[in-house]
């Protein structure tokens, strides 16, 4: 008799418990996130199409004023929808249109100090944040407080892996650079690994839930799924985070800055006045990776922080640096590059470090009006500022403080320059936030467009400030130049950042290589290892809105004239992009929509060749397309043609290493 009444007890419990959970879907009904508060702790899981996709994850902050983790009880709800649409200039579509349901949970913990937590759910895409209100609680007003540490937790179910990369400790890399997002991926590893440095993974970080297969395919029999987490909206308000190793039971965690980061100036913390809000954390979940792709939840949550002050312009640029080196940066090699660019109808080209010393600010201005002469207009690199590296390129000290970007700022709108690119960033705290803040904001005012390099990743930056083009943030182009070994690995990394780095915000991969070796005289050190069609497809893969086509100059007599042709037309600005066909790290096959006209292009890092099926149903049956791809025999790039068939199709085979590229319209 005492056991059946105990176990009454425990199914009344358990009923109570989940009548007391509250749930929002997406407008489609297929994403669901339920909220729970059992024994007084915060949390949530995320299922899709009746699969899970989290399990019981963690919610809450600890904060100077209290913590908002444990002890908590909710004390009010309120459902509403969520309808914007915008338009965008340099990102993977123009346009968005975001539709959500949302629900708002207010908690009040064991002290009476409130919280609230708003859930924002669309049809593959889930964000939320937290905000906390001013407040008074017995006679003391609560009007500012440092967020010590988010608990909160993205707990995958069992079998899940990884395609993530790791976060590595401060002061390290070369002269002390990093950490800057350019360490390798994983690819379906298991949760259970340990990250390389012990420091955790970066964002944004892909999840495979149902684990690997052969030729992509689940070896279980069960559903399979993807789930992108990322954050978005951080820019002087708050730190950037990242993920902490995996914790069984608990998955991945949101982790602040390590306290040596920046050299150790600034906080490992975030301060925020009070109300205030944090930065949202995004989920993007799928039965398939066409969400994952085309995903704009970076862009769907944050709005503009200032109006542009001209019309930023986006394009293609030359670049010298990524081959000819140091020693190219000198006023004639620069001139070569200038008017390689005129010869492509290239808008930008871009002068790398050292052109104080080795060029001088007067012949720089004498390399503008030349430049300008050709219809080209300069870009100009720069050191971030003195402190936070030992990197020993200059200019220096130009960006670090409003005085001298005031100064530098001006001088270049007067003499014609159209961006700079800066580089070398101290990490993630709040403070080098606020500089990347800083600088956008200066250099809006002097019409100047900002790529950063040697950084954090960008969290929404494209809409929220107008004269943002990329960042680096990967393991770029100049690795393949440096070794060998990164050289091999580019097939792997560009058929895998489409689904992840790529995926939630521009990225400056930096340079559709044309030269068939990596040396000046493309005879000498190692080869690429990539075709030709490989490496025009990246441009229309890889996301950037002013793309680099690190041509050289003795590329205009070697190369043939349909890939002269098709690099002069090279679109980098999107209105709409769907994914069409791959596998993280294996393939990608991508369509792009510049105006009328739709660009099909696919990577492969196979071994051997790859026969695809290709359904393209934004195509014509019987619509006939140009057709860029590699000889099976030859290896040699040519120029055909093909036809849709009547179903909507067309068959192609990308050749290893290899591209293909589809185009409509002439």
């Amino acid at each position: 008799m005492k056991k059946l009444l105990l176990s009454a007890i425990a199914i009344l419990s358990a009923t109570f418990s989940f009548a007391d959970d509250v749930t929002v879907s997406s407008p489609d009904g297929k994403l669901v996130v339920t909220l729970s508060c059992e024994g007084g702790r915060p949390a949530y899981t995320v299922s899709y199409d009746g699969q899970q996709m989290l399990c019981p994850s963690a919610l809450g902050l600890k904060t100077s004023i209290g913590d908002f983790t444990r002890e908590m009880k909710v004390v009010g709800t309120q459902p509403s929808t969520v309808s914007n649409t915008y338009t965008m200039r340099g990102t993977k579509a123009s346009r968005g249109d975001y539709q959500a349901n949302s629900l708002t949970l207010n908690y009040e913990n064991k002290d009476g100090l409130k919280l609230t937590v708003l859930f924002q759910v669309s049809n593959n895409d889930v964000a939320f944040r937290y905000e906390i209100p001013r407040q008074t609680v017995r006679r003391r007003e609560y009007k500012r407080l440092r967020i010590l540490a988010e608990v909160s937790s993205f707990n995958f179910p069992d079998g899940t892996t990884t395609f993530i990369s790791p976060q590595i400790g401060p002061e390290t890399g070369w002269e002390q650079t990093k950490p800057s997002y350019e360490e390798g991926y994983s690819a379906d590893a298991p949760m259970t690994d340990a990250s390389q440095y012990g420091h955790g993974y970066i964002f944004p970080a892909l999840f495979h839930v149902g684990g690997p297969g052969v030729s992509g395919k689940s070896e279980k029999s069960g559903p399979s799924g993807w789930v992108l987490v990322a954050e978005t909206g951080v820019g002087s308000n708050y730190c950037g985070s990242h993920l902490s190793d995996f914790q069984a039971g608990m998955g991945y965690t949101v982790a602040y800055p390590d306290p040596g980061e920046n050299n150790g100036f600034g906080s490992d913390f975030a301060a925020i006045p009070l109300p205030g809000k944090t930065p949202w954390r995004t989920i993007t979940v799928g039965t398939t990776l066409k969400p994952i792709v085309e995903t704009t939840i970076s862009y769907d949550v944050v709005q503009p922080l200032y109006a542009p002050s001209t019309d930023y312009l986006p394009g293609r640029y030359t670049w010298s640096w990524l081959i000819w080196q140091d020693n190219s940066i000198n006023y004639d090699d620069q001139v070569k590059f200038i008017d390689l660019a005129s010869a492509m109808g290239f808008e930008y080209c871009l002068v790398d470090n050292w052109w104080d010393t080795q060029i001088g600010r007067n012949r720089v201005a004498e390399l503008s009006k030349y430049a300008q002469s050709k219809g080209v207009h300069l870009l100009l690199w720069y050191n971030s500022n003195g402190f936070a590296n030992d990197a020993p390129q200059g200019p220096r000290d130009c960006m670090n403080t409003a005085i001298a970007r005031e100064r530098e700022m001006k001088w270049m709108q007067s003499i014609g320059v159209k961006g700079i690119k800066v580089d070398f960033f101290g990490g993630d705290k709040q403070e080098v936030m606020r500089l990347y803040e800083d600088i956008l904001s200066d250099a809006n005012r002097y019409g100047l467009q900002v790529v950063f390099h040697g950084c954090t990743i960008p969290r929404g930056w494209e809409r929220m400030y107008p004269n943002f083009v990329a960042s680096e943030a990967v393991l770029a182009s100049e690795n393949v130049f440096f070794n060998e070994g990164a050289a091999i690995k580019q097939p792997f990394d560009l058929t895998l950042h489409p689904f992840c780095r790529n995926a939630t915000a521009s990225m400056d991969w930096g340079g559709i290589i044309m030269n068939k070796y990596l040396s000046k005289d493309n005879k000498s050190r190692h080869p690429r290892h990539t075709t030709d069609i490989f490496e025009m497809a990246s441009g229309l893969i890889m996301q950037t809105s002013v793309q680099c086509v690190a041509m050289q100059p003795n590329n205009l007599d070697e190369l043939p004239q349909f890939e002269l042709d098709f690099l002069r037309q090279l679109p980098t600005t999107w209105d709409e992009t769907r994914f069409i066909d791959g596998y993280p790290g294996r393939y990608v096959v991508l369509a792009r929509r510049h105006g009328d006209d739709w660009y099909i292009a696919g990577l492969s890092a196979q071994k051997e060749p790859l026969p695809l099926t290709l359904s393209l149903p934004m195509l014509t049956p019987g619509q006939t397309l140009q057709y860029y791809v590699d000889n099976a025999k030859t290896g040699e790039p040519q120029l055909t043609t093909l036809k849709v068939d009547r179903k909507g199709r067309v068959k192609v085979t990308i050749q290893p290493n290899g591209g293909v590229i589809l185009r409509s319209g002439q």
